[in-house]
């Protein structure tokens, strides 16, 4: 079915007696449109949608009866699991706002997002337990484990309880991000921003009930939020989560058959070490959260012999706003055509627009741009006017019209008045044999301005290495991109949540 008429079909089909659907509803929605088909897979567990529907309302219940409030906020701090699913869901279906929270979250972070959503509850696994109570975290909420959440056999019928529902255009959704230039700032958004981008991007997909979605990456992440979680559930598909990222994990979770995978560039970089996943049942391969480096796609072209798509999205956008399924040879860095009802321009430092082919920052307007950030309205609007969002990101478009990404501004390295684009270096040193993982950062310098410096990650020691590396930049790139210093170690490098590279604390070590 094509694109468009799918998306319109799609849109149909949330709408329920003149109402459209909301994120507490589409849980419920399922369950009566297919009770016996499995909703999640978890290891060697499974729940059916009425299974999943029957255990989140009781829970629902149960919250509501402690005191929350509809729009309270509640948070989750849980790993990958089928628990996730039945807290997430309960949340909602009591209209409160659920916020799920990265489970990688130091201290600090962590105490500045409890003071800052001011919860009613927190639901937290048994493992995660000690990171919240040995944190001296002062007027903690009320805590909830899994051990509270799924007692008890599953009736065959059971009395629902009324679905008091948020406006669609209200907030549902409270995400925190990284947090990578400072605390982490909460990303408010609606059902009408969660359900518009889930129809966005099944659209582009071509989606269909008997799809099986992989989920290895953790369900915080915006892009796990989407196509792990609100997705399979509007579409009633089955979704595979696999706990933690881990070789014989990842393969269990293979076993289920899954018919779509999504994941970071370093996922495919563990699938390519591994040599020999079953990967036969898959249609699509999807990254995103970070650029695709040539030599992890080059790779896993010569192991698997498929085809990786890319795409580009951010957690202020639900997150999907491009993705690139043609299976034609081109850069890493090209992630497609705007999803439908996406409008992409790019603009130079003094606002104007740019012809096709020029590099500038790119700005995004559609219905599944966020509402703002939480109890920050100047960061609001620093970075939304008139339904734009300035996304922060360098890109252009191609001749094929499609949405090649450059980097980021805060990345981006000026020398002598030229730009330095880091993604561009990372690429070239990824080709060396002997090199995991890289990150270029600016250094300033008082007679050049910035000067690019290259931390990388080896996976063996190697004599004159640094000579090597430069040598390999000289063959494919402008002298005065060519980084001023090679960092060489097999130590492994920081990583953020969804494993890129934090620059954050490169940035700090050049400053030690």
């Amino acid at each position: 079915m094509p694109e468009q008429e799918l998306y319109k079909k799609l849109y149909q089909s949330i709408i329920v007696d003149d109402n459209i659907v909301c994120l507490g509803q589409i849980l419920r929605r399922a369950a009566r449109k297919a009770p016996q088909t499995v909703a999640v897979i978890c290891k060697d567990e499974q729940i059916t949608f009425y299974e999943l529907y029957y255990y989140a309302s009781r829970l629902s219940e149960k919250i509501t009866q402690q005191g929350v409030k509809p729009r309270d906020r509640v948070l989750l701090f849980f790993e990958n699991s089928i628990q996730f699913y039945v807290a997430y869901f309960a949340i909602l279906q009591a209209s409160a706002i659920a916020c799920p929270l990265n489970t990688f979250l130091k201290e600090h972070e962590l105490r500045h997002i409890i003071h800052d959503a001011q919860p009613k509850l927190m639901f937290v696994s048994t493992t995660l337990m000690h990171r919240v109570k040995d944190n001296g975290i002062e007027d903690l909420p009320q805590l909830m484990t899994e051990e509270e959440m799924m007692s008890g056999a599953v009736p065959e019928h059971f009395e629902e309880k009324p679905i008091e529902t948020l406006a669609f255009d209200e907030m549902a959704v409270l995400l925190y991000t990284s947090g990578t230039t400072g605390l982490p700032k909460g990303v408010m958004l609606s059902s009408k921003n969660a359900i518009t981008n889930v129809i966005q991007s099944v659209a582009r997909f071509g989606w269909v009930d008997y799809e099986r979605g992989y989920c290895v990456l953790p369900l915080f992440h915006s892009l796990a939020q989407n196509t792990c979680v609100w997705a399979p559930v509007l579409m009633t598909c089955s979704v595979i989560v696999v706990p933690r990222i881990e070789r014989d994990a990842m393969r269990q979770g293979l076993a289920h058959k899954p018919t779509i995978f999504l994941g970071i560039p370093a996922l495919y970089g563990i699938l390519c070490l591994m040599k020999n996943a079953p990967l036969d049942s898959i249609k699509y391969f999807f990254s995103g959260g970070d650029a695709l480096p040539d030599k992890i796609r080059a790779a896993f072209s010569l192991v698997y012999r498929r085809k990786i798509c890319n795409g580009f999205g951010l957690t202020e956008t639900s997150p999907v706003i491009a993705i690139d399924l043609d299976d034609v040879l081109q850069r890493t860095t090209t992630v497609g055509k705007p999803v439908i009802g996406m409008q992409i321009v790019i603009k130079d430092e003094q606002g104007n627009q740019v012809l096709n082919g020029s590099i500038g920052e790119i700005f995004v307007k559609g219905d599944n741009v966020m509402l703002g950030y939480y109890k920050d309205q100047p960061a609001t609007d620093r970075v939304l006017q008139n339904g734009w969002l300035q996304t922060g990101d360098l890109g252009y478009f191609d001749k094929n019209e499609k949405l090649v990404i450059s980097g980021r501004i805060k990345d981006l390295i000026i020398h002598k008045g030229l730009n330095i684009y880091p993604q561009e270096i990372e690429n070239v040193l990824m080709t060396h044999s002997n090199v995991l993982l890289v990150g270029v950062v600016g250094l300033q310098d008082e007679l050049h301005g910035e000067v690019p410096i290259a931390f990388v990650q080896l996976k063996n020691d190697e004599p004159e290495i640094e000579k090597k590396l430069r040598e390999l930049c000289s063959a494919h790139l402008a002298s005065y991109k060519i980084p001023r210093k090679f960092i060489c170690s097999t130590k492994r490098l920081d990583l953020t949540s969804t494993g890129k590279v934090d620059k954050k604390i490169l940035r700090a070590q050049l400053h030690e």
